[in-house]
């Protein structure tokens, strides 16, 4: 366009460095408020007990839909920070910010009995954009694992049916990691990524054996820990293409284990008469991350369908945790770190997602559609048996947004439904029904625009 006498440039590049800045103010503030939440809402699942509680995911908005299918996804306007060898596909000029959190319905079952339970948190925080060709940078804050449970038991004593014992068993924390992660694409079908973080939290278990007599001593036992340590992951992906409409891309990844210099506490004490009198155990270096392993396979047909099964393996097996000991001596206990509490964990994903014409004017043509589903054994034992066994389906959708700038960012909606099923009879049986939103906001940064 010319406009006699005048000549003007305007740049997108002060507008969008100053969104960045803002952003990243946001983000600041956001990981205070959400880390304190996540700290607080807990997980509603006592088989948080064991570990170090119930394993997040690291799924994020556009995969959740599909159960978290992850390792050979790549694309330019998605964060994907399962793989991060895929971040050398963000589109260039692009700043994508990613944000999601999750709302709960949960179903507890023992013996008949039913309980309902609700809860919401946070489930990532992540923002990532081209550093240079062939290579893109993502940081973000996402929880490792939420501990939340409080339930009760009570029964008569043998020697005396007109007194009932109770046992409280509560616990809370969780454990959170930030992370700055690089992929880069070194040849045209090879691409190749780290994510390094930082690994913080605080867990507390308490069991309380109370007595509807009040001249017998109450007793309570407390284990809690202060975590602190590094984190460490890899990823490569290769793509492939069999024609001009079917291409392919496998990725594998690998997660650092490593020992934790982190302490746990044991307190035993007795209460009467509002005093407590006790000991106190601590079991050194107690902690340790298990190495992971995961491959996948997805399948691309014409930019319209992409269909994927990924699987995970972590070595629990071989990882040490705080164990208390009986000596075998009148009151004797020792408390230290020890392996056999935890299981080996497999899990299987599958997902797909279909797109109806990625190329369409209209805004129904760039709706994604999404499920999948995923079969995970186990981490941690349970009074020596393997724990539950975890069933996930998932549904969801990708409803573009556009505004005056691009129409690529993304609402992610998906809606969960997850079993969890002892090995052991008599044990509790869990059921969740979830809902996942996520905003993937995608900004041109950088562009200009020329006048004359």
């Amino acid at each position: 366009m010319t406009i006699p006498n005048s000549k003007k440039h305007i740049t997108a590049g002060s507008y969008s460095k100053q969104w960045f800045m803002a952003s990243m103010i946001a983000l600041a503030g956001t990981v205070a408020a959400t880390t304190v939440k996540a700290q607080t809402n807990g997980s509603n699942s006592p088989y948080s007990r064991y570990g170090f509680g119930l394993l997040s995911d690291r799924a994020q908005g556009f995969n959740k839909g599909m159960s978290g299918l992850a390792y050979g996804m790549r694309g330019g306007s998605e964060l994907n920070t399962k793989n991060p060898a895929s971040y050398s596909s963000i589109d260039s000029l692009s700043f994508i910010f990613d944000a999601g959190f999750s709302l709960q319905n949960a179903n507890l079952e023992q013996r008949g009995q039913k309980v309902n339970a609700h809860n919401s948190s946070y489930d990532y925080l992540s923002m990532g954009f081209r550093a240079s060709n062939n290579m893109g940078i993502s940081i973000g804050i996402m929880p490792f694992s939420t501990i939340g449970y409080n339930i009760s038991q009570s029964e008569t004593l043998k020697d005396n049916v007109e007194i009932t014992q109770t046992n409280t068993y509560s616990g809370d924390g969780g454990l959170h990691e930030v992370y700055a992660g690089l992929g880069w694409k070194p040849l045209k079908f090879a691409s190749v990524g780290a994510n390094i973080g930082y690994l913080w939290g605080d867990m507390t278990h308490t069991v309380l054996a109370s007595f509807s007599e009040n001249t017998i001593a109450s007793r309570r036992r407390q284990y809690t820990a202060d975590v602190r340590t590094y984190k460490a992951d890899f990823g490569l992906q290769f793509e492939g293409r069999l024609n001009t409409k079917n291409s392919f891309v496998i990725g594998l990844t690998y997660g650092l284990g490593h020992d934790i210099n982190s302490d746990s506490h044991y307190y035993d004490q007795k209460i009467e008469n509002n005093t407590a009198i006790g000991d106190t155990l601590v079991a050194t270096n107690a902690y340790q991350l298990p190495h992971t392993f995961g491959a996948g396979l997805t399948w691309m047909y014409a930019q319209k369908l992409r269909i994927g099964l990924d699987y995970t393996f972590q070595k629990w097996s071989d990882v040490k945790s705080p164990t208390l000991i009986n000596t075998g001596n009148i009151g004797g206990q020792s408390y230290e770190a020890r392996t056999g509490n935890f299981t080996d964990l497999h899990k299987i994903t599958m997902g797909c997602e279909y797109i109806p014409n990625a190329e369409g004017l209209r805004r129904r043509d760039h709706i994604r559609y999404r499920a999948g589903f995923s079969y995970t054994t186990p981490y941690t034992l349970v009074n020596g048996t393997d724990g539950p066994k975890n069933f996930l389906v998932s549904v969801g959708v990708g409803l573009p947004i556009a505004n005056i700038h691009n129409n690529r960012s993304i609402l992610n909606i998906s809606a969960q439904y997850e079993r969890v099923k002892p090995k052991a009879a008599g044990m509790i049986t869990e059921n969740y029904l979830r809902l996942n939103i996520g905003l993937s906001f995608n900004e041109r940064w950088f562009m200009k625009w020329k006048v004359e």
